[in-house]
């Protein structure tokens, strides 16, 4: 591994971390820098009550047509599921509207389906349904000043569209979070559990991977970003630590000197 292996910071809690050979920081969203329940219980829903009239009123837009091809070649590329609805050569439309509700009902990873949530969210902050809406933890803005001001790159890496990430954090509670952060990757670059793209990542952010720190709350996703030869930590949040992880454990982000 390049770098220097994260280790506890002096005079700090065991589960400290110190930041001094990091360039970069990595984050993930979904119960790392934002609540899960935020996320399901406002932002899935949104979209969800949304996607009939939302490809209905843009269905000639480009990009939303492009959405639907992606959602169609997904299909495609699929292997058949019992009960996952068919794909209609003669209405896109109402086949990708179909499979939408399919996989949002599966908490799909789905670029196609993450990108066309994306647009729904924002045009829901655009309207003004969504502004301000964007829950971060509160450590979170302390945090990003603190490494900014130290001369860390902060990017994020989400399976969520990066069109949604940013007005997410354009639009957070805390304020306009968007000049803190370098960076947005989503799952064009890669899955989240492929270490080959954290190996991307760190190259487009321009650091090796040992001079990255990646912070999610999924081990998976640290065993790709760990492989890869990023530093990692494991973020627990009001919730019990994950048994079998060997990746450093933080409940916060004050934690990391």
């Amino acid at each position: 591994m390049h770098g220097t292996e994260l280790s506890p910071a002096r005079g700090k809690r065991r589960s400290s971390a110190e930041l001094t050979q990091i360039r970069a920081i990595l984050l993930d969203i979904e119960g790392t820098t934002t609540p899960i329940e935020f996320v399901q219980q406002v932002l899935f829903p949104y979209a969800r009550a949304r996607v009939h009239d939302f490809l209905t009123q843009h269905a000639a837009d480009p990009d939303v047509r492009g959405d639907i091809a992606l959602l169609r070649a997904e299909h495609t590329a699929e292997p058949s599921h019992v009960g996952r609805p068919a794909w209609n050569p003669s209405d896109d439309r109402a086949s990708a509207e179909a499979y939408v509700y399919w996989l949002m009902d599966r908490d799909s990873k789905s670029t196609g389906l993450k990108s066309l949530q994306g647009r729904i969210w924002e045009e829901g902050y655009r309207k003004g349904k969504l502004k301000g809406k964007g829950a971060v933890y509160p450590d979170v803005r302390p945090a990003l000043t603190r490494w900014r001001d130290a001369g860390k790159d902060i990017a994020i890496f989400s399976s969520g569209s990066v069109q949604a990430q940013r007005n997410l954090f354009a639009n957070a509670t805390a304020g306009d979070l968007s000049a803190f952060l370098s960076g947005y990757f989503d799952t064009t670059t890669g899955p989240k559990r492929a270490a080959a793209s954290y190996r991307r990542i760190a190259e487009l952010l321009g650091h090796s991977p040992g001079e990255v720190l990646f912070i999610s709350d999924v081990t998976a996703e640290l065993d790709a970003a760990r492989e890869a030869g990023m530093q990692t930590a494991l973020c627990v949040r009001g919730s019990s630590p994950e048994n079998r992880s060997s990746h450093p454990r933080v409940r916060s982000f004050d934690e990391l000197a």
